[in-house]
């Protein structure tokens, strides 16, 4: 057969295998939720804007309901949105979707240990570990609330040394957060001018702009081809090989000094574990769990607390007269000489309003975490198999028009009776819900209200000038779906 008949054999072999691929694509989707047609390989790259996810994600939400599939390369993902379908699934197949999906970027070393994205027995121990651990050093107790209003002092002194300038209130407020989990996880907190520290509060929020940039969407859609093309998402491996060496650093010193007699935090608490099931051949409780799962505390501690008060306060800049109603409510019930405590919040409904709405509309984690199914589940009328990643778009509860009102608009009335009484809404559900609900989440909340009302009971917030204009120029923080807070702001802080 000469080269010129040897073409078209080729081309109907190539052609024959696309279909081929297409036809058994198609067959494996029968049964799971509907969704654009995946192509061989690239699975539905091309339907997808991976620099917006989010956004592409409600367009297919608009076209195929709340419940759809869409293919990351050649892997399924069932993507839930609105508080329906995640409630439904998440709490009422708790156990059917309750296994931790994979975020392909992050090393094995990762994945695979720890709290918060291992699986099975493994995650069983270091969770039910965890929660025991951190309450016994005060998370939900008088002691860990001792400890924020300490901080929170801290924090105005840090402030007040601003004297009215511009500043960046970044590191202030990622400082002050993170030297809580400090203080339960490693025994200690940092001074403000610590610059080792503050190098390290920088790398960890140059990972978490990291996790949601597109190159990193790009690994968890090709983890294999992007794994061979120079870019930034190598930076990811990088930064997090620096932050496990600090952790490492800390647990040999804590060895050094180790007492299981008398254990000092969260460290000493796992390392005393590690003695009792040394014999155990079925214990988690080994060295990689332990740093790890203190990584997952270290890092989840530090970033979504401090990323939603500094949109909190980007926020309160935009709508003074919001800030003025919090502040009228802080003199009337705690007053200027008091440090805030968690039993005002129950008498100050509209700062408690407040702080629910910022932690809704600021939005920080609005891809959720991936799940993965535990077994086979019947779900709405479809089969999802054993293993599959599923995505519970966390974003479209907080903004579901069914339960708020104005979901694209900063309405502290979302959480607010026709009275003024503080109002639950079943669909606040920034911390996910479930078996694989926030670690942290009593601590967040205790945090975000205590910072607040602290900081606004000393300080009144101001922009570059005080006048509308520059007020009115200010980033937004997320309008249809699209992140615009794109960078670092600047503020002033005038004590009151």
């Amino acid at each position: 057969m000469g080269l010129l008949g040897a073409v078209p054999l080729l081309l109907l072999s190539c052609t024959t295998f696309f279909l081929a691929l297409l036809w058994r694509s198609h067959r494996s989707r029968r049964k799971l939720p509907p969704g654009p047609t995946p192509l061989p390989f690239v699975g539905n790259m091309l339907q997808v804007d991976v620099r917006d996810l989010v956004e592409s994600f409600q367009r297919l939400q608009q076209r195929y309901g709340p419940v759809f599939t869409i293919h990351m390369g050649s892997r399924p993902v069932v993507v839930l949105c609105g508080y329906e379908a995640v409630k439904e699934a998440l709490v009422d197949h708790a156990e059917a979707f309750g296994g931790r999906g994979p975020l392909l970027a992050l090393d094995d070393s990762i994945r695979d240990y720890g709290v918060v994205f291992s699986n099975g027995e493994r995650w069983r121990q270091m969770r039910r570990f965890s929660l025991a651990a951190l309450r016994d050093f005060g998370m939900g107790k008088r002691s860990i609330e001792e400890r924020i209003q300490e901080e929170a002092q801290f924090l105005v002194e840090a402030l007040k040394r601003t004297e009215e300038r511009l500043f960046d209130p970044t590191f202030h407020i990622s400082h002050a957060v993170s030297n809580v989990i400090c203080s339960v996880v490693f025994g200690q907190r940092f001074e403000y001018e610590d610059r080792e520290f503050l190098a390290l509060l920088s790398l960890i929020n140059q990972t978490f702009q990291l996790l949601f940039s597109t190159w990193v969407q790009l690994v968890n859609f090709f983890p294999r081809l992007m794994q061979t093309l120079p870019g930034p998402h190598h930076q990811l491996s990088v930064n997090i090989k620096g932050l496990l060496r600090f952790i490492r650093q800390k647990t040999k010193t804590h060895r050094e000094a180790f007492d299981p007699n008398c254990p000092r935090d969260f460290i000493d608490c796992f390392l005393t574990k590690m003695e009792q099931e040394r014999g155990n051949p079925a214990s988690e409780f080994r060295e990689e769990n332990l740093t790890i799962t203190v990584l997952n505390l270290f890092f989840g501690g530090t970033e979504s607390v401090s990323t939603t008060l500094r949109c909190g306060l980007l926020i309160l800049l935009r709508h003074p007269e919001i800030e003025a109603k919090v502040q009228e409510e802080i003199d009337r019930v705690i007053g200027r000489n008091r440090s805030p405590c968690m039993e005002d919040r129950s008498r100050m409904p509209y700062t408690d309003a407040v702080v629910h709405e910022i932690q809704r509309f600021a939005d920080v984690s609005p891809l959720g975490v991936p799940h993965v199914t535990t077994s086979n589940v019947q779900f709405r009328g479809y089969t999802i198999p054993k293993g599959t990643t599923v995505m519970p778009l966390l974003t479209t509860v907080l903004h579901d028009p069914l339960h708020f009102e104005t979901p694209r608009k900063f309405n502290p009335g979302h959480f607010l009776d026709e009275n003024g009484a503080f109002k639950k809404n079943e669909a606040f559900l920034p911390f996910s819900t479930g078996k694989r609900v926030c670690l942290g989440e009593g601590l967040a909340r205790m945090e975000l209200f205590l910072y607040f009302t602290t900081l606004l009971q000393n300080f009144s917030l101001k922009p570059l000038q005080d006048n509308s204009r520059e007020i009115n120029s200010l980033p937004e923080m997320w309008l249809g779906g699209r992140r615009r807070l794109a960078g670092p702001y600047q503020l002033r802080v005038v004590a009151r």
